[in-house]
């Protein structure tokens, strides 16, 4: 049946419904946009979706679900935001491997929606379309979501998924081109049997991870991740008020050099919620979310951090 591509998708009745009932009536759209918090499954969704596109009409041939996987199926071209290092692009995920220090987040570059025009160039070579995928559509630059749009208004023989946290979150002109896709976050019941199911029960064991990832099971096991990663004598120090300017300074200059930016937003979040459940106090929620701001505008972090601890010790 065309619903059991979406088997592995929990807690989105409304967008599987949406998506099996386009390919059933042969009413596939040009260009649909995926949209919800992270870690929902709107890429796991977007696999399946091109999975069913691609044996809709050709037949579920041995090897498709692999080749897809694998990302060298001729007729789809995925798309992830990238850093520049080297002369080269590369993943998050790749520059993590490469343990590269990041002071910025990854963006989908112009030259990289050029890439697609070229692919959509041609017809397709297997599959009845092509079909194109960006990941965090949102953070194309004007001239990428510019170049972007000129590929929505003529996409030939293709379909296009871009997936967003929020249609707020994309330029407006790419949003008009497109068929909305919500992804909700999960309830209760979801959530734990995706946990359970991926080998991550122990999750459900830490109340503030799960606080932070507001019914998202993928952000519950990033963080999850995250707070295995930071060091365990840090973690007990910054989930306590410093006691002293001395400590305050310390532990911010601890922060500042084992910590990358990213991990440090991470840790901002993390506070957030472990100090709400602690003290219900909008002080301290109010000093750290001024930290985030300050980390996002690239504030030197060390000073970030030891005005943050300094604001919390002397309850400014």
């Amino acid at each position: 049946m065309i619903k059991d591509s979406f088997s592995p998708v929990l807690g989105q009745p409304q967008a599987i419904e949406l998506l099996t009932q386009a390919v059933k009536q042969n009413r596939v759209a040009p260009a649909y946009l995926f949209v919800g918090i992270d870690g929902v499954g709107k890429t796991l969704a977007a696999r399946c979706f091109v999975e069913l596109l691609f044996s809709a009409q050709t037949g579920n041939f041995p090897g498709l679900q692999n080749r897809l996987r694998q990302g060298n199926h001729p007729d789809l071209w995925w798309v992830q935001p990238t850093y520049q290092h080297e002369g080269k692009r590369l993943t998050a995920a790749e520059a993590a491997e490469k343990k590269l220090k990041r002071k910025a987040p990854p963006i989908i570059r112009l030259e990289q929606i050029r890439e697609i025009t070229e692919f959509l160039a041609r017809p397709p070579l297997e599959a009845p379309r092509n079909v194109v995928v960006l990941e965090s559509a949102q953070t194309m630059a004007e001239p990428a979501a510019n170049a972007l749009l000129k590929t929505l208004e003529e996409p030939g023989q293709a379909t296009l998924v871009l997936i967003a946290p929020s249609p707020e979150s994309v330029l407006p002109t790419l949003v008009s081109r497109c068929q909305r896709i919500p992804f909700y976050p999960l309830d209760t019941p979801s959530l734990t049997r995706v946990l359970t199911q991926t080998g991550y029960e122990e999750i459900l064991q830490h109340q503030t991870v799960l606080s932070l990832a507001a019914g998202s099971p993928g952000g519950a096991i990033a963080s999850y991740e995250q707070l295995k990663a930071i060091p365990d004598q840090l973690l007990q120090e910054v989930t306590k008020v410093p006691s002293s300017y001395s400590q305050a300074l310390e532990l911010a200059k601890k922060i500042a050099q084992d910590l990358d930016t990213e991990a440090q937003l991470w840790l901002v979040d993390y506070l957030q919620q472990f100090y709400w459940q602690q003290w219900h106090q909008g002080k301290i929620i109010h000093k750290l979310e001024q930290a985030r701001k300050s980390l996002l505008c690239y504030a030197q972090p060390r000073l970030v951090w030891e005005c943050t601890f300094i604001g919390l010790l002397t309850n400014d």
